[in-house]
């Protein structure tokens, strides 16, 4: 098999695709050869040494794979129909930069009939993490107003499309160039971030009332902004620190800057103004096996029906995994980045 390993903390040089022998699925796995594998920012900040409880390099990263199984191990529990020729979605707790994974029966799903391996690599981490993050922790109701960061990105894409099935009214923050992509994908009130304050944006369009739910991945004085933006009852949803990595290695001055500069939330603040600030970690969730499967089977549902929609940006080759990881860092996605195997 082949795979992508992190030999080191740093740029993207250093990734690394390494041979090894195929492993083999014992009793209740299956095995899957992958075909193409979601490329997340989570990797990126494993890969320059600032994600916590990442594996000590050299590891392989990569949490989202799909593929067709190729074998079958013994004992596969009562009622699985799962067989090697089988189209599969796979999860993964990192590993999966790799043409070849195990995974446990109960931890695959079945693509959909018409969908793309692509499309399927697309859909765990982005979906996964807007689910929650709207749903279980958002609580997000009809006619709600969600304030979305990163509109145009990942999980900025996914969430305005789950947001829309709720009929939401939809706030997103992206560049000039990817407005017209944000709006396809359901976004009404298109952000510039470069050029417009959001915080006053918001204000302006809901007449000093906010917003009922703000998704936020950057960090900083932006989680201050963003709570600001936030109704009576609003809760501000934190799920990233993109603000402390400016650049493609670890900056330690800019992440001290930004960590710095993150507010603290009062109890007593948040007690007045009836606002609550909520962590998201979606590595961490993982043994939450009834809420994450639970979830899965809905979004894979609303995919099947064609309520949501997976957009994939960019892909390249695995064996090009740091072209990748650089194309994000350099804002060029609108949508998912995929690697593909052959």
């Amino acid at each position: 098999m082949k795979a992508i390993y992190i030999t080191r903390h740093g740029g993207p040089e250093v990734l690394e695709l390494r041979d090894s022998l195929d492993p083999v699925p014992g009793a209740g796995q299956v095995r899957v050869r992958v075909k193409a594998a979601g490329v997340n920012f989570a990797d990126i900040m494993m890969r320059m040494g600032m994600y916590p409880g990442a594996p000590v390099a050299p590891f392989v990263p990569g949490y989202e794979a799909a593929g067709v199984i190729d074998a079958v191990g013994p004992g596969l529990p009562r009622g699985s129909a799962l067989k090697e020729g089988d189209r599969v979605i796979v999860p993964c707790n990192y590993g999966g930069y790799a043409d070849t994974l195990i995974a446990k029966v109960s931890e695959v799903f079945a693509i959909p009939a018409g969908k793309t391996f692509e499309e399927a690599a697309a859909l765990t981490v982005n979906y996964l993490t807007a689910y929650l993050a709207l749903i279980e922790q958002g609580n997000l109701q009809e006619g709600r107003r969600v304030l979305i960061h990163g509109a145009a990105g990942g999980v900025g894409i996914a969430a305005a499309q789950i947001s829309k099935i709720y009929g939401a009214e939809v706030f997103g923050t992206a560049s000039a160039s990817k407005h017209e992509a944000a709006r396809r994908e359901g976004v009404d009130h298109p952000i510039d971030y470069r050029t417009e304050d959001f915080e006053t944006v918001v204000r302006e369009k809901t007449r000093g009332r906010g917003v009922h739910i703000v998704l936020d991945p950057v960090g900083g004085a932006h989680f201050g902004k963003s709570y600001r933006s936030l109704a009576i009852g609003g809760k501000l949803i934190v799920y990233g620190f993109s603000a402390g990595a400016p650049g493609k290695s670890r900056q330690v001055m800019a992440l001290l800057w930004h960590w710095l500069r993150t507010p603290s939330f009062s109890p007593f603040d948040m007690m007045a103004t009836n606002r609550g600030v909520i962590g998201l970690h979606l590595g961490r969730m993982t043994g939450e096996t009834e809420i994450m499967t639970a979830a899965l089977v809905r979004l894979v549902g609303w995919w099947t029906e064609g309520r949501i929609r997976p957009v994939v940006g960019a892909t390249f080759p695995a064996a090009e995994a740091a072209k990748a990881h650089a194309f994000i860092q350099d804002r060029g996605n609108t949508g998912k980045v995929v690697l593909t195997f052959p």
